[in-house]
């Protein structure tokens, strides 16, 4: 599996958890972050680089990315887009904020920082081979499991309508 902005690793520590055999990748872009996450992961699993100059041609079974499209500047989603699905073999993962139409909200004070909009849509809309296969929602009121208000996709990656 790969992780698109790991940051620290915390998902793929979840991960780990519930997979125990897996062989876990990670991309970011932080210099302190990269740091931590060599600490759950060996260094040459870890592409240390910004998503947008990232390139390879292996898949994985799993491309994880969470709280990460939000900040990516719109005009740079496409070639995201196209990186998440070309890194995906089966399955693509999506937490991010939601919105049926795009909008920028202000965030830490700063504008063109975060963005919301129909991601998951997007993408199935430009790649007719990820197919939506589930989706749900976490809400930040659950004091079980405490998280922001996300929406998440499961899409699946069918090789025979590319």
């Amino acid at each position: 599996m790969i992780e698109f902005g790991a940051n620290r690793g915390m998902n793929l520590q979840a991960l780990q958890l519930l997979m125990p055999s897996t062989k876990q990748n990670a991309i970011e872009i932080n210099d302190t972050a990269v740091a931590e996450l060599q600490k759950i992961i060996p260094l040459e699993h870890i592409f240390h680089q910004s998503i947008l100059a990232w390139s390879s041609p292996q898949q994985w079974d799993l491309t994880l990315i969470k709280g990460v499209l939000i900040h990516i500047n719109p005009d740079e989603l496409a070639n995201v887009y196209q990186k998440l699905v070309g890194s995906c073999k089966k399955y693509l993962l999506l937490v991010e904020y939601y919105n049926p139409s795009p909008m920028m909200v202000s965030y830490r004070g700063h504008s063109e920082r975060l963005y919301k909009r129909d991601f998951a849509g997007e993408i199935m809309a430009s790649y007719p081979q990820m197919k939506l296969i589930n989706y749900g929602f976490m809400y930040k009121g659950d004091k079980n499991f405490p998280q922001d208000d996300l929406t998440y996709f499961l899409l699946e990656k069918n090789p025979s309508t590319q």
